[in-house]
């Protein structure tokens, strides 16, 4: 009787490691880190990343200028001040102005650049130029040359 037992329980844990292989393999197959797919961005996720990815990148450019000019407060408010300006709302550039010269920034940037913007002349309608990319050209180099007008047809 006791052959039998023996002779059954090794049968049932013979069994037993039989069946757990397949099961103890697969789990160590599912418990592999897995292969991530790329993630597909939607098309206003990509839009913004690459704005953020422009703004750190503009203000990096502007960290290079002499003195508070390049301070990201400096830059942020003279850059909207200068836009409020070219829009003529001149009130609410004035109450910014407050705040820019609270910062310590420096007043002769923000006119050399609202300068260079005023030379350039208008943007035209059809061009893909925005504002705020012109202000920041200023901003970063207002001696830059007045922009290239279009060459009068020779006759």
């Amino acid at each position: 009787m006791l052959c039998s037992v023996r002779t059954i329980s090794a049968l049932v844990l013979g069994g037993l490691v039989l069946v757990a292989a397949p099961i103890g393999g697969a789990y160590a197959q599912n418990s592999a880190p897995e292969q991530k797919q790329p993630e597909q961005k939607s098309p206003e996720e990509q839009a913004k990343e690459e704005a953020q990815r422009r703004s750190v990148e503009e203000y990096a450019e502007a960290a290079k200028l002499p003195g508070n000019a390049g301070l990201p407060e400096c830059v942020w408010s003279g850059r909207r001040i200068t836009m409020l300006l070219w829009r003529d709302d001149i009130d609410t550039a004035r109450r910014h102005m407050e705040l820019y010269e609270r910062f310590g920034c420096p007043t002769e940037h923000l006119k050399i650049a609202f300068r260079c913007l005023v030379r350039q002349g208008n943007i035209d309608s059809k061009s893909p130029e925005r504002l705020s990319e012109r202000v920041h050209a200023c901003w970063v180099n207002p001696d830059a040359a007045q922009a290239p007008a279009a060459a009068p047809a020779a006759q």
